[in-house]
């Protein structure tokens, strides 16, 4: 059932004053200051309108059911289903818009996974308002977009497996699982938000937690620490 509290707006294109098609954005963050800010940023212009705001996954998809939605503007982490999960269930949407990714997260292997679910772009919360724009216009037309520091990382970084992070060596469901894990959710409550069993959780942990070689909670925590994992 849709949520009754999302809020969508549908209808067709909408032309601005100067004659173009309006590019209608439905923001998808649970920070609700970053919404406002970034509606703010949008009314000055004439090329964008927000149509919908969603602050979850199944928000996001009751919205892509009404549809008029040129782009989805998608954080990474949000309640219930989120991140690649979320980008995958996106684009499995029988007429999918395209997903441009604002996150907070500038870590490289991040970003990829984004990339390689399906997200046209990705750019983290610290650009300018010039860039997000860029970013806006590249993706609607059909291209893609990167953030050009991590654009310049991946450039340069090496290919070489043993110098990548441990985390990117973990699987999409298990990386998933850890972000949820170090912002403090028990096993049972992964497994609710993930809509899959207790055990199968705690099979992905033990996995992730052999291969990153921790011990305890506590090492994963200190790891997301250092590695910017946590929002």
């Amino acid at each position: 059932m849709p949520d009754p509290d999302a809020k969508i707006q549908t209808g067709i294109s909408i032309q601005n004053e100067l004659g173009g098609f309006m590019i209608r954005i439905l923001i998808a963050d649970d920070h609700a200051i970053m919404r406002e800010g970034l509606k703010q940023l949008f009314a000055l212009g004439t090329e964008v309108m927000v149509v919908g705001e969603a602050v979850n996954g199944g928000q996001v998809l009751d919205a892509l059911y009404a549809g008029g939605i040129d782009l989805v503007l998608l954080d990474m982490t949000m309640p219930g289903v989120s991140g690649v999960d979320l980008i995958q269930r996106i684009r499995a949407h029988e007429s999918y818009p395209p997903i441009l990714v604002l996150s907070m997260h500038n870590e490289l292997p991040i970003a990829r996974r984004a990339l390689a679910a399906g997200a046209s772009g990705y750019l983290t919360k610290d650009n300018k308002p010039e860039t997000l724009m860029q970013a806006i216009r590249k993706v609607v037309a059909g291209g893609r977009f990167i953030d050009p520091e991590l654009a310049e990382q991946m450039v340069f970084e090496s290919s070489s497996p043993d110098q990548r992070p441990q985390h990117e060596l973990l699987s999409d469901r298990e990386f998933h699982i850890l972000l949820l894990l170090v912002r403090g959710k028990s096993v049972n409550q992964v497994a609710e938000e993930l809509s899959i069993s207790n055990k199968t959780v705690s099979t992905h942990k033990a996995r992730l937690m052999q291969k990153m070689k921790f011990q305890n909670n506590a090492d994963l925590v200190r790891y997301a620490l250092a590695y910017n994992l946590i929002e």
